[in-house]
């Protein structure tokens, strides 16, 4: 373009690393660097000083914003992990997995689901892994945790809508790059290793706890041949961690101003419930998990150019991620009760409103109800393959076409014999009141009297998961480049992508395995005893004398071949207690791998675009770039879903009632949507020191694949006061689309150092939000009423427990109602279906969605890099404002579309370099931020609370080739904790720990 050859002011460090960093930039960024003078070839930069200017040179060249980081060199990206690279970049930040590390980025306050990453300007699918996720999820976030660092060049962060780019990033489309030899003009070879020490394994029972040193190994060569017409490069890695994440958290939720919830009322202390909108919770639960992750990625690249103006590529991307994981939970059960003062009992007290939530609550059992002892095994494996084809052909100085095509296939399945995740239910019935607190940031439970005795403990239910993800992208990318003149260049080109995704899942969940042995038949089973208080040192309130000082871990094998025993002599109650054989004992335990007796969903997205672009040059006293163009998208969306069907209910247990009689049944929808999408970029050069940016475009957001499914999913377990849930979705649902205005001023007044400032402006319409359903299921009746349930509440009976006694005693063999064991008259077992006399509807809450109104997001970036002269000394930092009308209503139960991600960020990196130590700090912080719109099927927020994170790098250079390294994760040692309406309501408490990374690189 003309007008850069006036820009001869620049200083020449920059035009010096930009030729050594950017040669062979993607097809999708906007314009080339121009090639280096000759006299400027020694001039040669290293390390964290050379990745800088690298970025600014990609921030200041590139129309429209634009944003990156650069690896160092070959094999050394910033960061050990891409998404924690990614939250140095203003407005970027980070959700971070159960083992505390980083893998989706919101930008801007958009959600992971709504930013496209594209790696080497390909769309990948997605394979997600959740240690506790019990479904298939609808995500189309990727996850950056499944790519190692080690092989990537740069990362590119578009924060503006372009023609050019694929849609789906309203928040901002993310190119991650790769080596290729013919770009690199020296040949590569290097080998890194690292120990990887984690400080959260030392916070686990010792029966989980994982190898002390795990290992990460990598390596890369890359050269080229035949008077550089060959090139070749392979790289891979291979890492493995043992972790630890502690978790105090509420599952079942907070239910709000429940017309259903029911008080235990001890004498004449009559608890007043509170007016307006209130909360009361349903359980409380401590969890222990043990992680252990085997990452492996590998990626071959062969180039060939046949002549200076035609070069073809062959990649192919290889990524397994397998993760195990052993958990242990404790439990205490509320059923959102609470009561009066009783003796030594706290009475129950709320805050004050908008929205009342218990700081104290308080039920009163009588001695014998169940403590839950879950013990769980996790196992999952996701693999990646991307295979891709490009030529590059430049058919003349005006003219150059470029095609690429890829086929890439993200795959999910369970790695263990008992499927994706199992849970063994072993209870302690031996709890009596107990109470809860809410006044500290870890939540408090208190249980006088409450003691292991293995003579009260049985198994009253379990969960064998398995859950499948199958996505795949076909994707062709053809683009032209015909440039008119010295100041005009038109860019065009054609889009062709087929996106499959299929979620499966079966659930095989036996709640009545009360029937499996009577109380005391697993008081051989072992059962570890260790200080719940210890596994959460870092949370305030983990010292409290009111929290119960034990933590009980059961052996998930003992407990498992003793319930396969017992069912050998008893039976399960399902069965009528018939024994089983072992045979047949084994496989009931056992989790199914036939997804055609689960939810199947198969959605198929078929997309077409099209799109034309000019840039135009104005060459004037001061230096301006426009661009223009208009981008088409036509989508199709079949969505095929297969859901079970149920025809009975059976209150099993004192809370839950599971749906019988399943079968499956399959339907399908279908749904379509074009738009036209404008896009223009505009930049001036003041001075040779200052720039502005103005940019409007227009850009969509594609639903989740969970909220274009057709058919409706009921819950399996439903509960006996509020009833069943369930979900569904509608493929004929419109994408978000999001009106985007961007205006920045940079002032770049000395060498690799700059200062600026941005304000962008997004209008967002059609915005996907939550709905809530209420309608009854023909053929599913509450078991939990009828005519014996109303005779029980007529004589008092209050509890669970005492009202299935009261129609054991007095309506066993009428229709619905069968004692299978009745040794404990305290504790009868049997059936209460909905068969019962009288018995109701049940009532069921289904989530789905629809398209709303939308709102506006808007915010300021301010962000700064500074170089001490030659000291080796700098700083960098940024801050993101955000702020907009999507937000959530905490005093309102009805439907709401919020935005979730929305928060504040800011980070702080200084560094000092020199010809031998290499030293990184970093401060990233992020504010409180709306982390999903439903909670427990209910239309209740979860809230992440502001969260801050210290990580620091050192290295040192022992001659030319060799660095020894060390990285220091979390220094800080933080937790993240979540709450939901109010902070009394507590999510989620979470606890990792400190993580050293210490290792060499040796370059060859």
């Amino acid at each position: 373009m003309r007008h850069q050859a006036q820009r001869a002011r620049l200083k020449p460090i920059a035009w010096a690393s930009s030729v050594t960093l950017l040669a062979g930039v993607s097809a999708v960024q906007a314009q080339q660097v121009p090639a280096a003078p000759t006299a400027l070839e020694t001039v040669v930069i290293t390390g964290i000083r050379k990745s800088l200017d690298s970025a600014v040179t990609l921030k200041r060249e590139s129309r429209g914003l634009v944003d990156g980081i650069v690896a160092e060199d070959i094999g050394k990206f910033p960061d050990t992990n891409l998404a924690e690279s990614m939250q140095r970049i203003a407005g970027v930040s980070i959700d971070r997995n159960s083992s505390g590390e980083g893998s989706k980025v919101t930008v801007r306050g958009v959600g992971p689901d709504f930013n496209m990453v594209l790696l080497n300007g390909r769309q990948m699918p997605t394979a997600v892994i959740n240690p506790l996720n019990q479904g298939a999820s609808g995500s189309r976030a990727f996850d950056f945790a499944n790519l190692s660092s080690d092989s990537i060049s740069a990362l590119e962060v578009f924060k503006t809508a372009r023609s050019e780019t694929p849609t789906g990033g309203i928040g901002a489309t993310i190119n991650v790059k790769t080596a290729r030899p013919l770009d690199v003009r020296e040949r590569i070879a290097s080998v890194g290793i690292k120990a990887n020490f984690d400080d959260s394994n030392n916070r686990l029972p010792e029966s989980f706890k994982g190898d002390k040193v795990t290992p990460e190994i990598s390596g890369i060569y890359s050269d080229t041949f035949g008077n550089r017409t060959l090139g070749i490069a392979i790289s891979g890695s291979y890492s493995k961690r043992a972790s630890g994440s502690n978790n105090a958290y509420t599952q079942n939720g907070w239910h709000t101003n429940n017309p259903n919830v029911m008080n235990v009322v001890p004498s004449s202390n009559i608890p007043v419930k509170p007016t307006g909108l209130y909360a009361t919770t349903n359980d409380m639960r401590y969890s222990i998990t043990a992680l252990d992750r085997e990452r492996l990625n590998g990626q071959v690249t062969l180039q060939f150019a046949p002549t200076k103006d035609l070069k073809f590529t062959v990649d192919h991307t290889m990524a397994v991620n397998t993760v195990k994981a052993k958990n242990s939970e404790n439990s205490a059960w509320f059923n959102n009760e609470f009561s009066g003062p009783l003796g030594s009992s706290p009475a129950t007290k709320f805050t004050t409103g908008p929205v009342q939530a218990p700081i104290v609550q308080t039920v009163v059992w009588n001695g014998t109800h169940d403590y839950g002892m879950n013990i769980g095994q996790f196992a999952q494996k996701s693999k990646l393959d991307s295979t891709g084809f490009n030529v590059d052909w430049k058919v003349s100085d005006a003219l150059r076409f470029e095609l690429d095509a890829h086929h890439s296939k993200a795959k999910t399945t369970p790695d263990s014999p008992y499927g994706t995740y199992a849970i063994l239910d072993l209870a302690l019935f031996n709890q009596g009141n107990i109470t809860a607190y809410y006044d500290k940031d870890l939540p408090i439970m208190q249980s006088p009297g409450l003691v292991y005795d293995a003579n009260k403990t049985t198994v009253t239910g379990s969960q064998f998961n398995s859950n499948l993800s199958d996505q795949g992208v076909d994707q062709v990318q053809l683009r032209g480049t015909y440039r008119l003149s010295a100041d005009d260049k038109l860019i065009a080109g054609l889009g062709f992508s087929k996106l499959k995704n299929r979620s499966a899942s079966v659930n095989n969940f036996h709640g009545d395995w009360s029937g499996v042995g009577p109380q005391g038949s697993f008081k051989n089973v072992p059962v570890a005893i260790d200080s719940l208080g210890g596994f959460f040192s870092r949370i305030p309130g983990h010292d409290d004398p009111r929290l119960f000082p034990h933590f009980f871990t059961p052996d998930f094998n003992g407990v498992l071949k003793q319930a396969i025993a017992n069912s050998q002599v008893s039976g399960t109650q399902s069965t009528g207690n018939v024994p089983f054989t072992k045979e047949r004992a084994e496989a009931y335990f056992r989790a199914l791998t036939d997804y055609s007796t689960g939810n199947d969903w198969r959605t198929t997205e078929k997309s077409t675009s099209a799109f034309g672009q000019w840039d135009h040059s104005f060459d004037t006293a001061v230096p301006m770039n426009v661009s223009v163009g208009l981008r088409y998208e036509s989508t199709k969306v079949e969505s095929a879903s297969q859901v079970i069907s149920y025809s009975g209910t059976n209150w099993n247990a004192e809370n839950e009632v599971i749906l019988t009689g399943g079968t499956s049944s399959f339907g399908s929808k279908s749904g379509k949507y074009n738009y036209w999408l404008p896009s223009i970029d505009w930049d001036a050069d003041l001075t040779d020191k200052i720039k502005v940016r103005a940019s409007y475009g227009v850009n969509i957001g594609r639903p989740g694949w969970d909220q274009m499914l057709g058919g409706i999913t009921l819950n399996q377990v439903a509960n006996r006061s509020t009833g069943g849930n369930g979900s569904t979705g509608d493929p004929a649902l419109k994408p978000l689309k999001s009106k985007n205005l961007d205006l920045s001023a940079e002032f770049y007044y000395a060498k690799s150092s700059y200062a600026a400032v941005g304000a962008f402006y997004k209008k967002v319409s059609d915005f996907i939000g939550a709905t809530t359903v209420t309608t009854t299921v023909p053929g599913l009746n509450q078991p939990a009423s009828g005519t014996c349930y109303n005779a029980a509440r007529a004589a008092g009976h209050t509890t669970a427990i005492a009202i299935r006694n009261y129609i054991f005693n007095n309506c066993n063999g009428q229709s619905g109602v069968t004692i299978t064991n009745g040794s404990n008259p305290a504790f009868i077992i049997g059936d209460i279906t909905g068969a019962v006399a009288g018995a109701q509807p049940m009532v069921f809450q289904i989530n789905s969605y629809a398209n709303g109104a939308g709102d506006n997001i808007k915010g300021l970036e301010l962000n700064f890099q500074h170089m001490f002269g030659n000291s080796g000394f700098g700083v960098s930092g940024n801050y993101t404002y955000v702020k907009s009308g999507l937000n959530f209503n905490n005093a309102s139960t009805g439907t709401q579309a919020p935005l979730p991600g929305l928060s504040d960020s800011a980070n702080l990196v200084g560094f000092y370099e020199n010809e031998s130590w290499s030293i990184r700090a970093a401060y990233n912080w992020r504010d409180k931020f709306l982390a999903a719109r439903t909670y427990d099927n209910a239309n209740d927020p979860i809230y992440t609370e502001a969260y801050g994170q210290v990580d620091m790098s050192i290295g040192y250079k022992i001659g030319k080739n060799l660095t020894l390294q060390a990285d220091l994760l979390n220094l800080n040692d933080g937790y993240i904790r979540q709450h939901s309406r109010t902070k009394e309501m507590l999510v989620s408490a979470q606890q990792t720990g400190r993580r050293y990374l210490i290792g060499a690189r040796y370059r060859f």
